[in-house]
């Protein structure tokens, strides 16, 4: 019987993954895979889904996929890598992680994927990190790796994780990130961005902090940090993004202000390949 009604997103994966595998399900891979596994887009409903990506070992060719599919081929698909239960079949999401990662068009793409993957709790570092350990070769791996070690150290927003990148490449001192404190009523707070020698906070608002109770919660959080001393700075996550010389300079002079002279952090380089 032929279907003559709308396609839906599941439906296309399927058309994708028995296309790809030439009658046979061939696994959904990459972004795809993360988005079967859950992970929310950010683009507007009914926008171009894009392309569904597929994973096939390397032997096995793709004689004629359905359009708007690529096809990946591998020489390195372990068994744990693998999910038979997902419909289709899929990578587990470390491995989508990973894979979506180095398939992105630019550095920063594959910079917010791995951001949103540790966000939106789809996979842990324990999850990652052996993967990146297994000897392959990873396109942008040296990007993949400092990503993940940002993400997974607690800076989980892809504005947290380009913030901390600036303040790196700016040569200013290492901070805490998502450090907690107590204030005055016992609420446990946490911190973005915490300087703990100069006592300068910062911190990166996203789309959430415009609503009226998250606007209310910040309100309150920067009254405690001014009442205990802290000199607190707020960035919208826009402008890490496009004005990185304004954020940069505002923090450089905060912790100038707070006795900050200058000296460069002492930042351990990337574990080599």
């Amino acid at each position: 019987m032929a279907h003559t009604g709308p396609i839906t997103e599941r439906q296309r994966w399927w058309i994708a993954s028995l296309g790809a595998g030439n009658g046979r399900a061939a696994l959904l891979a990459g972004v795809t895979a993360l988005r079967l596994h859950g992970l929310r887009s950010s683009r507007p409903a009914g926008g171009d889904p894009g392309p569904v990506h597929v994973l096939v070992p390397h032997r096995l060719s793709d004689r004629d996929p359905p359009p708007d599919v690529i096809v990946h081929r591998t020489r390195h698909l372990a068994v744990s890598d693998v999910l038979r239960s997902t419909s289709p079949p899929s990578t587990t999401p470390a491995r989508a992680m990973i894979d979506a990662a180095q398939w992105a068009l630019t550095d920063t793409a594959a910079i917010t994927v791995i951001a949103a993957s540790f966000q939106q709790r789809l996979v842990t570092a324990d999850q990652v990190v052996p993967l990146l350990e297994v000897p392959r070769r990873l396109v942008r791996r040296s990007v993949i790796e400092a990503a993940v070690r940002d993400a997974s150290g607690g800076s989980e927003s892809v504005y947290e994780v380009e913030f901390l990148r600036l303040c790196r490449r700016a040569g200013l001192p290492e901070s805490s990130r998502q450090s907690a404190r107590t204030d005055r009523s016992g609420r446990t707070r946490y911190r973005d961005f915490y300087f703990d020698r100069w006592r300068v906070q910062v911190e990166i608002d996203g789309a959430q902090h415009m609503e009226v109770r998250g606007w209310h919660s910040d309100i309150r959080a920067g009254n405690e940090a001014a009442i205990s001393g802290v000199r607190l700075l707020r960035f919208p996550g826009w402008m890490v993004r496009h004005r990185p010389e304004e954020v940069i300079a505002d923090v450089r002079a905060a912790l100038r202000a707070a006795g900050w002279r200058g000296e460069r952090s002492r930042i351990r380089p990337p574990r080599a390949a």
